[in-house]
């Protein structure tokens, strides 16, 4: 049996020294903001996970309302997720994200991203695709109010 999960994040940008995402550093003069590390492309996967297996969202799980969740590391959020997947018996098929940036460019840290992706999941990194565009200078990405990503992904039944 498979399982498709899809996901969409948005965080606020505002000036800073870095971006991360997908557990990548990014030098960047913006810095996404939310009451985690604000990994808007992990917080993405780790809710397409949740989804796939109708678990809730990322706000059930992790609420801002709660003080223990302040400048989580989206890292564990990940984690978290992806141990819920392999515990239902499941392995991820592939995942496909896209970010929706306008500044910094992101074709030069893809790679990076893709195989940090894959190091967080022990899984290889030809299953993690991720792709970034802009706001053609439009919206509130385009004007760098904010970063989107969205994620869609398939998991699988382990046969036993």
């Amino acid at each position: 049996m498979m399982r498709i999960g899809h996901s969409t994040d948005i965080h606020r940008l505002e000036p800073g020294e870095a971006l991360i995402l997908g557990g990548t550093l990014i030098p960047s003069h913006l810095k996404s903001v939310g009451h985690s590390d604000a990994d808007c492309l992990l917080h993405s996967i780790a809710e397409a996970f949740l989804g796939s297996l109708a678990l809730g969202d990322l706000g059930s799980h992790f609420p801002d309302t709660d003080a223990a969740n302040k400048g989580l590391d989206s890292k564990e959020i990940l984690s978290y997720a992806y141990d819920l997947v392999l515990n239902h018996g499941y392995r991820v098929v592939n995942i496909d994200s896209m970010v929706f940036l306008e500044k910094p460019k992101l074709r030069s840290f893809i790679e990076a991203i893709r195989k940090s992706i894959a190091m967080l999941l022990n899984i290889s990194v030809d299953l993690v695709s991720v792709k970034a565009t802009t706001g053609e200078k439009i919206g509130i990405v385009g004007t760098s109010q904010a970063i989107v990503c969205e994620t869609v992904l398939l998991v699988e039944k382990v046969k036993i």
